[in-house]
């Protein structure tokens, strides 16, 4: 019964966003809006125009899906046996967006995930209120403050680093020039509101701040139903010359207390390497990632250097954290280091290699201090500028984990290959 309401629910929504849709011109670009095709390759928090094309309430109904081969091995010290794995396809994602733009200058976005490794069922994974303009409250209101301020409010992923701009989400993986994401993967959905404010010259600043919940409930924890999260960016952006790109972030996240830490463990999609480094019948599904596990108090710094020169990038992430839980006595330290080289080329650079080199050095609550290493060479061809193929190669080794621990000597390495379409 639940499958047919939420298959009746599905056609009614797909039915009005085309009812509504057939009242305007036929158009698929919305104002300051990241294109979720090749389109929005390179591009990070949406841009901002003083333009408009607004005319009436417009829905655009988009969506991605994306397939993988996996054929990956993976072994450890065999103290902790691990799970056989084999060769084939993991399971189809699938996300579903809606666009929305309700009137001059504010629209909204929410997106659903169809299928996902952690849920085969559909789940909302957030959306969020944006204002560019403040002509709803009257014609003109603040225009030349609005001319260079956005503001977002929603339970939303939030822009902490500009690495969650190039990551895989879920199925929405046509940004990502690799298949993986980063070992320490930096992504969370919180309630909150940002205010981003942007100069002529390319430099521009946000400040945030968010309940620091993954999930919204009123029961009391600790003595307290939440905390608060604080969040900060500041960076430069500029293109410099037709071939020459340069940017450059800091983002800081920031909780004083929060019931719990999700930035590690937020992303409820899951990982793409199914399975390695799995103990048998294990049901986890962030495979390969780390989580320094900090329990409810976190300081974490992002610096993202970004650099285009012709069809050659460069794009890097330097990580600093610490944290605790409130049982612990001292904070640990966590950090984390990227860096990849990306070649894209022929006439619209629908072709890409690419290669990543990524670690995390970490102190563990038992006091180890361990390492993890990945390397990822990647391919990549867009037949069409919603479509991608994928393939990569990724090896991935642990490095002093404690006798008789999971992760012993573990490390897994292999081939995948991923379709991608994304509208």
């Amino acid at each position: 019964m639940k499958s047919v309401l939420k298959l009746v629910t599905f056609v009614i929504v797909l039915t009005m966003g085309y009812s509504i849709s057939a009242q305007t011109k036929n158009k698929r670009n919305l104002d300051n809006f990241r294109q979720p095709d090749q389109r929005g390759v390179n591009v990070f928090e949406a841009p901002k125009d003083t333009l408009t094309t607004f005319e009436n309430v417009y829905v655009r109904i988009g969506g991605s899906f994306a397939l993988q081969y996996q054929a990956i091995d993976h072994e450890n010290s065999g103290a902790v046996p691990l799970g056989e794995i084999g060769y084939n396809f993991n399971l189809a994602t699938a996300n579903l967006d809606l666009d929305v733009a309700l009137y001059d200058g504010v629209s909204m976005h929410l997106r659903t995930y169809l299928s996902s490794r952690h849920h085969p069922e559909p789940y909302v994974k957030g959306g969020y209120f944006q204002i560019d303009k403040l002509d709803f409250i009257s014609e003109g209101f603040m225009a030349d403050l609005m001319k260079h301020t956005t503001i977002k409010i929603g339970h939303m992923e939030n822009n902490y680093g500009d690495a969650h701009f190039r990551r895989t989400d879920n199925a929405q993986a046509i940004y990502n020039p690799f298949v993986g994401n980063l070992i320490m993967d930096s992504f969370t959905t919180e309630v909150g509101a940002e205010v981003y404010y942007r100069t002529d010259m390319g430099l521009f600043g946000m400040i945030g701040f968010t309940n620091g919940k993954l999930n919204q409930k009123v029961t009391v924890s600790d003595g307290s139903t939440g905390g608060a999260v604080f969040l900060a960016k500041l960076g430069y952006d500029k293109q410099i010359s037709d071939d020459f790109r340069f940017r450059l972030t800091g983002s800081l996240y920031n909780t004083g207390y929060a019931p719990n830490v999700y930035l590690y463990s937020a992303d409820r999609a899951g990982s793409r390497y199914y399975s390695v480094m799995e103990v048998d019948g294990s049901s986890a599904f962030r495979s390969g990632r780390f989580d320094p596990s900090y329990g409810n108090q976190i300081t974490a710094i992002m610096v993202n250097p970004f650099v285009k020169y012709g069809g050659l990038e460069v794009f890097g992430t330097i990580e600093l954290t610490s944290g605790k839980r409130l049982t612990e006595m001292d904070r640990r330290n966590t950090e984390q280091f990227a860096g990849e080289v990306i070649y894209r080329f022929g006439e619209t650079e629908d072709l890409f290699l690419g290669a990543r080199y990524n670690t995390v050095n970490s102190e563990l609550a038992s006091g180890d201090e361990i390492s993890i290493n990945r390397f990822q060479l990647g391919a990549g061809w867009f037949m069409t500028k919603n479509v991608l193929m994928k393939a990569e190669y990724v090896s991935q080794k642990y490095n002093d984990f404690a006798e008789g621990d999971q992760f012993e000597d573990g490390q897994f390495d292999g081939l995948m290959l991923e379709a991608v379409i994304s509208f």
